[in-house]
């Protein structure tokens, strides 16, 4: 982080070096240069002043942005290629999320695959629409249907969670198909497991998404893991994004919550199947489908 010196004002503290170094953007708050009250002290602790007094932390804490910690997902173009999934319509409560992906048809959505079929030689649900930046009841962006559906027969025939990745196809709508209305992200396979990700999703019984960015790591040879806190029911299907790029406000899927316990029996630790050559050969099955 970029840092500045230069001489103290009169009757003004300084940061230390170390603290200046890291945290010049908290120096505003964070009260490093000596205010009104506040005595100059010696070493011994008899007078010194506290650089991190509980006051000085909370500020600190309201601005620095921890990784694996979630916050709601702000009202951005990127947000809005993510939505949640309702049964039927939205009149009841959502119970996954989904996001658009690119293809040549722009009209895919990829999400996991126990949100829409149920594994083990059961069914599709295909009763479901999806609403892209769906917060606090309102659709801005429309209530979209499938036309298709697409799992891995492994996932179908025996709900191996290293297959727990799904690509809807969507109908379009008012004669548009959904990524000429959004954009997508795009596609990523064999990325590797450790990745710094963004995941953004919705929460059973949530108003609005919530998003967390921390790095992954290898959970087992065809699984992810990421710790983000609060992805409770609901946040199934969420794009794990990776390569965001501000000026297009795209980035590549490399996952999607779900695989290894269905995404997490806990809030706080999530999974994804990892994308190989199995997903990109589950897209190119769904790109056929597209019309």
């Amino acid at each position: 982080m970029p840092s500045t010196t230069g001489p103290a004002a009169p009757g003004r503290r300084s940061c230390p070096p170390l603290v200046a170094a890291f945290l010049l953007a908290l120096l505003p708050l964070a009260g490093c240069a000596q205010g009104p009250g506040e005595q100059e002290g010696g070493l011994d602790g008899s007078s010194a002043p506290s650089l991190w007094s509980s006051s000085r932390l909370v500020h600190a804490r309201a601005i620095v942005h921890h990784p694996g910690t979630s916050r709601t997902a702000r009202p951005t173009l990127s947000n809005a290629r993510v939505g949640a999934l309702f049964a039927h319509d939205t009149s009841g409560d959502h119970f996954c999320t989904a996001s658009v992906v690119a293809s040549p048809g722009r009209s895919l959505l990829i999400t996991a695959a126990h949100c829409v079929h149920s594994g083990g030689r059961g069914g599709y649900n295909s009763d479901i629409v999806f609403t892209p930046a769906y917060r606090n009841g309102r659709t801005p962006d429309g209530i979209w249907q499938p036309s298709s559906i697409v799992v891995d027969p492994r996932w179908a025939d025996a709900g191996d969670p290293d297959f727990d990745v799904a690509f809807i196809v969507l109908k379009p709508l008012k004669g548009k198909h959904i990524g000429e209305v959004l954009g997508a992200n795009k596609l990523g396979t064999d990325k590797g497991f450790t990745n710094r990700v963004r995941v953004t999703g919705y929460p059973e019984g949530g108003d609005e998404p919530i998003t967390c960015g921390n790095r992954t790591s290898q959970q087992s040879a065809h699984q992810m893991r990421i710790v983000c806190t609060g992805y409770s029911g609901g946040t199934s299907g969420s794009p794990w994004l990776v390569g965001f790029d501000p000026v297009t406000q795209s980035g590549s899927v490399i996952g999607v919550i779900g695989g290894y316990q269905h995404g997490g029996n806990t809030d706080d630790v999530s999974y994804s199947p990892y994308f190989d050559a199995a997903v990109r050969k589950l897209y190119e099955q769904a790109v056929a489908r597209e019309k």
